[in-house]
């Protein structure tokens, strides 16, 4: 028996020991001593009801002193029918044969038959086996007014091979079949696929913003909430033939092997999103869940391999979406023949080679046409593939996050430039750079820069970042901090894709930028268009009315150049002016 056990159970019978003692002190004296012993029963029938093992304290009469919640649950009664003896050995040796039959004769269970040999008690549970260890300890209890006797009986489960596999592919909390348990089944059907035509379906489902109901709820009620949704579903489970996993956290699976079309699937989705406004009371409140969901076919938009991760994509483009969205995974045409794998392991070597490299494209001065910035952007020249386009490899760097690598690698490079521009006493502009999530995320980012800037010798005010109004929403306290760092040292913010999204200028006040960059989408049109023209119009006007420059990109003729400028546009950029080039062609902008 575990040591920590022993103490307490020890400690339970002392407190009753104590019990018997109090009897013969002074009225007064014996309701504080009361008070104080109850308290201490009441924390170690806490402390054994959060036992895993299952517990029983039994007087010499075989009745039942106390009961931990685990023996409970491991009878299957309910806490109103427990059973008043406990028939128990007094030596357990040799073969016992011990049937709970008759005391349990009452309670709506199926029989359950003990043998106990050699101190090993096996239990058979409809006919299956699990084997038990079987530990009895007896005390005496030293109360001067009585010889009662109490024994400890605890049932530990002893794992073997047979057993092992049943507690491992169980929840711990919800005792739904979990994620090994998924992947057998998945394994085991997709094997006997080929025996009929069959459609299959994966349903990935997480209850939202569970992490803020657990910081508002706290871990017992959430995990209350837990149980109760794998009750429900375990529950229809039965009814529409489906299995039901719980995979980790707040996140379950739906398997479903025998659908006739996605009607079905819609069906049983809607019925639990309209269970779950209702499912979960506190006290005299209903609390309203919601879920995400997300589905994958066979075979009509997955493979059998792939089948899991599609509904998980799915399931993250749901959550991207908001509370309650339903998303089927439909295939992505692939616009390149590049094997995203293979391009992600040349990578690595390519900066090595030196395989990226810089393109600069000019912004200058509506008003004078003069350059006064540049915008630095990454091309890589593969040895196989020639020219791949950013729009192929920055995703993958984004997903696997070697964008961190690679805008290390920008900066020095561009740091580089300024100082070579610097000693030919070339002009020098400032070179703005595209900032990713992932750079932004590390604790040591603006360290980097300040190093960076340090070891080259060049000044603050000739780097720019460049950053979209999607990732500055994303974590809006640890943006503001991180650009703010960056604004102390002198480099300036672009707020790039203006327009594309939903910030307001309200929003913009909070974040440290002082230039905004016109999305091209929002002027395309803008020679043709009042509505264009009154809206960029607007937010230029905006813009300068909170100190704020602004840049128009994506101008490609002279007609939109001059309206721009007109309309009150500081700067321009785009193909009209000159697309991204090598670094030898841009020089030829910092002479003119």
């Amino acid at each position: 028996m575990d040591s920590n056990i022993i103490l307490g159970s020890a400690a339970l019978v002392s407190a009753s020991i104590s019990w018997g003692v109090c009897q013969s002190l002074s009225s007064k004296k014996k309701a504080v001593y009361e008070n104080f012993i109850k308290e201490k029963i009441s924390y170690y029938n806490n402390l054994f009801d959060i036992l895993e093992d299952n517990l029983v304290l039994l007087d010499e009469n075989n009745e039942i002193a106390y009961i931990n919640d685990a023996m409970i649950r491991f009878l299957g009664i309910d806490k109103k029918e427990i059973p008043r003896h406990f028939p128990m050995p007094e030596v357990v040796k040799g073969d016992t044969h011990i049937s709970l039959e008759d005391i349990l004769k009452d309670v709506k269970i199926n029989p359950y038959k003990f043998i106990i040999n050699h101190g090993n008690l096996i239990l058979y549970i409809n006919h299956r086996k699990v084997s038990i260890n079987l530990y009895i300890s007896q005390y005496h209890t030293l109360d001067i007014n009585s010889k009662r006797k109490v024994r400890i009986i605890l049932f530990k489960t002893n794992v073997n091979s047979s057993d092992k596999d049943n507690f491992e592919h169980k929840h711990k909390l919800t005792r739904l079949p979990n994620h090994l348990k998924l992947q057998k089944d998945l394994q085991n059907t997709f094997i006997k696929l080929h025996l009929n035509d069959r459609k299959l379906a994966i349903v990935s489902m997480e209850i939202d913003n569970f992490a803020s109901l657990r910081a508002i709820l706290g871990h017992e009620q959430t995990n209350n909430i837990l149980v109760t949704f794998a009750n429900y579903l375990n529950h229809i489970s039965q009814e529409f033939s489906f299995s039901v996993y719980h995979t980790i956290h707040n996140s379950f699976i739906l398997f479903m092997d025998n659908i006739n079309n996605e009607t079905d699937i819609y069906s049983v989705i809607n019925l639990i999103q309209d269970k779950l406004k209702t499912l979960y009371r506190m006290e005299n409140s209903i609390l309203h869940l919601t879920i995400s969901v997300g589905i994958a076919l066979y075979p009509t938009n997955s493979s059998t391999g792939e089948l899991l991760d599609n509904s998980y994509k799915a399931l993250s483009q749901a959550k991207d979406k908001g509370q309650g969205w339903v998303i089927m995974y439909k295939p992505v045409q692939k616009s390149h023949a590049y094997d995203e794998l293979k391009l992600y392991n040349d990578m690595h070597s390519a900066l090595k080679r030196n395989e990226f490299e810089i393109y600069y494209q000019p912004i200058v001065d509506s008003k004078t046409r003069k350059i006064v910035s540049a915008e630095a952007l990454i091309r890589w020249k593969h040895p196989v593939h020639g020219m791949v386009r950013p729009d192929i490899f920055i995703p993958i760097m984004e997903k696997t996050g070697f964008i961190i690598k690679l805008g290390r690698y920008i900066i020095e490079e561009v740091l580089k430039q300024q100082k070579r521009w610097e000693l030919f006493k070339f002009k020098q502009v400032p070179v703005s750079i595209n900032l990713s999530l992932a750079e932004l995320e590390k604790e040591n980012f603006v360290q980097v820069v300040e190093t960076q800037l340090a070891n080259h010798k060049v000044s603050s005010e000739l780097i720019k970042y460049e950053i979209t109004e999607g990732l500055a929403m994303e974590n809006e306290e640890r943006t503001y901090k991180q650009l703010l760092e960056l604004r102390k040292l002198g480099v300036n913010i672009l707020l790039d894709d203006f327009g594309t999204g939903y910030t307001s200028f309200s929003y913009i006040k909070k974040i440290p930028a002082n230039i905004i960059k016109i999305d091209r989408s929002l002027v395309i049109n803008i020679l043709t268009s009042k509505t264009d023209q009154g809206i960029t119009k607007s937010i230029i006007d905006l813009a300068h009315s909170i100190g704020m420059k602004v840049v128009v990109e994506g101008v490609e003729d002279e007609h939109m150049f001059n309206m721009l400028r007109d309309i009150g546009a500081d700067y321009i950029q785009g193909y009209y002016i000159s697309k991204p080039v090598p670094v030898f062609e841009f020089q030829k902008f910092l002479r003119s």
